[in-house]
């Protein structure tokens, strides 16, 4: 097996092992168990997870007072799994899916915006006092990653670089703050299944 080949086989292992490390977080995470209600609903649940996953995500005063920031955010995590997914296919032994260069203007987005994020947290006081070292970190981590994953498709020959820092990536993901890719998702489904059974949304009717 050639050293390209190589890589590719340890890169779908480190994807397997980062899915199973997530996997295993997300199960401790909710080792409590399940919340057993002792009332009865006063709304729907399934209302709540809409509201989470929506209007619930702009109301949030972060949101409204930082647009730019906020839609920057959406355009880097846009690209961070598109990259992940572009990664991953590119090591497959067969490659089945978009031709290459499909995602090279959302990756090229994503290695422009995510620089501008760090700047932005290094530059702010109050960002920086909530940060610590591992945001830092991580953002530049990411953002050497999609620097190279653009210019991979641009550049077939750093197929070899790309794939060694995915590798580093993977095994990463499940250690630092990277992993709030997967338990932000999680935390929108807890709030929005709890409240909105609740009937606590915005605008929500209470039946007293």
């Amino acid at each position: 097996m050639t050293a390209l080949g190589t890589l590719r086989v340890l890169t779908l292992a480190a994807a397997g092992a980062c899915l199973a490390g997530l996997a295993w977080l997300t199960a401790r995470a909710f080792a409590f168990g399940r919340r057993v209600y002792l009332s009865e609903p006063r709304g729907r649940a399934g209302r709540g997870l809409l509201y989470a996953f929506g209007k619930g995500m702009a109301d949030k005063e972060s949101v409204s007072r930082h647009l730019p920031t906020m839609l920057g955010g959406v355009v880097y995590h846009t690209a961070i799994f598109a990259a992940l997914l572009d990664v991953v296919w590119t090591a497959l032994p067969v490659r089945p899916g978009p031709p290459p260069g499909v995602f090279r203007p959302v990756l090229l987005a994503g290695a422009v915006v995510g620089p501008a994020l760090l700047a932005k947290r290094a530059a702010k006081p109050h960002l920086r006092r909530l940060s610590c070292p591992d945001d830092f970190f991580a953002n530049l981590f990411v953002d050497v990653f999609l620097a190279l994953a653009f210019l991979r498709t641009v550049i077939p020959s750093l197929e070899t670089a790309l794939l060694a820092v995915s590798i580093l990536l993977f095994f990463y993901i499940p250690l630092g703050k990277i992993r709030h890719c997967v338990f932000f998702f999680f935390t929108r489904v807890v709030f929005g299944l709890h409240f909105g059974r609740r009937g606590a949304l915005p605008g929500s009717e209470s039946r007293a």
